[in-house]
C-alpha cells in the first residue's frame, strides 16, 4: 500500500544550490541537513506544518524530476513493480530504485510514519499554489503501457482527460501528490518528467516566481510553462491548490 509520495527535483550538480533555494522559497519551505557522500540530497522541511513531501537532488546531466513512493512493505511493491514490467536499477537497504515500463525512473521507500499534507503556500499578493504533481513525459508508443502500469501499481484512481494527450492519477486526498501522464507529439522526443503546482491565479504566481529567479516560456491552455533558475522546466496549472481540481473550462489533469 501506498502510505505517501515525494517529489524529487533533480538539478544539475553546478547549479544544484539555485535550484534548492528558489524551491524552498516558492514552497515555503527551510532547508534540512545535507545529505549523501557529497551532499547531493536535501529535503525541503514545510514551514506552516505538515509532513514533507518535497525533496531536491544534485545529478549528472540536465535533471528532471521524479518520484518516490512510500510503502509499508517494501518487499511485496517491489515485486509488485517487477511483475508489472518495471525493471530493478538499484537497491540497497531501505531504498529500490526502478525503471517503469516505459523508462521512468522511480523509487520505493518504506513508511516513517508520513500523514499530515502541508496546506497550499500564500504569496506577496495573496494568490495560493502547492507544488502537487509529478507529470510523467512519455513518447508516444508508450503512453498506454505507461498509464496502464501506474494505474495498477498505484491503485490510485484512474481518470482520462479530456485531451487525449493526458491522464490523471488521482491519490487519496490524504496524499500529497499526484502523477499525470502526458504523450510527447513526436515519436522519439526525449521523455522526463516534470512538476506541477496548482495555483489560485497562475500569473501572480508566475510573478511571484519571476521576482525569485524563474522565467515564462510558453502559456497552454490551463497552464503556463516556466523555467526555474537552475533550468529546470515545470509548470504553473489553474487547478484549485486545495482540491486539484481543474475550472471546468480546464483540459489537463
Amino acid at each position: 500500500m501506498i502510505r505517501w509520495a515525494y517529489a524529487f527535483i533533480d538539478r544539475p550538480r553546478d547549479r544544484f544550490p539555485e535550484a534548492y533555494a528558489f524551491w524552498a522559497a516558492v514552497t515555503g519551505s527551510r532547508l534540512s541537513a545535507f545529505r549523501g557522500p557529497d551532499g547531493e540530497f536535501v529535503t525541503l522541511l514545510p514551514d506552516g506544518g505538515g509532513d514533507a513531501f518535497l525533496k531536491a537532488q544534485a545529478v549528472g546531466g540536465p535533471g528532471g524530476a521524479h518520484l518516490d513512493l512510500v510503502v509499508d512493505d517494501l518487499a511485496a511493491v517491489t515485486s509488485q513493480a517487477r511483475a508489472l514490467g518495471a525493471a530493478r536499477v538499484f537497491a540497497e537497504d531501505d531504498l529500490e530504485v526502478l525503471r517503469s515500463p516505459g523508462g521512468q525512473l522511480f523509487c520505493l521507500v518504506p513508511w516513517n510514519g508520513e500523514e499530515s499534507r502541508p496546506a497550499p503556500v500564500t504569496g506577496p499578493d495573496g494568490a495560493t499554489a502547492r507544488l502537487d504533481q509529478v507529470c510523467l513525459d512519455l513518447a508516444p508508443d508508450a503512453f498506454d503501457t505507461e498509464v496502464a502500469f501506474w494505474t495498477a501499481l498505484t491503485g490510485w484512481t484512474s481518470v482520462a482527460s479530456r485531451l487525449p494527450e493526458f491522464h490523471a492519477l488521482r491519490p487519496p486526498t490524504t496524499l500529497p501528490i499526484r502523477i499525470l501522464l502526458q504523450r510527447l507529439a513526436t515519436p522519439g522526443e526525449p521523455g522526463g518528467a516534470h512538476l506541477d503546482l496548482a495555483c489560485s491565479d497562475t500569473d501572480a504566481v508566475r510573478t511571484w516566481h519571476e521576482s525569485h529567479g524563474a522565467e515564462f516560456v510558453a502559456r497552454g491552455a490551463a497552464w503556463l510553462v516556466m523555467r526555474d533558475p537552475a533550468g529546470g522546466t515545470y509548470c504553473l496549472t489553474e487547478r484549485e491548490p486545495v482540491t486539484g481540481k481543474l475550472p471546468s473550462r480546464g483540459t489537463a489533469g
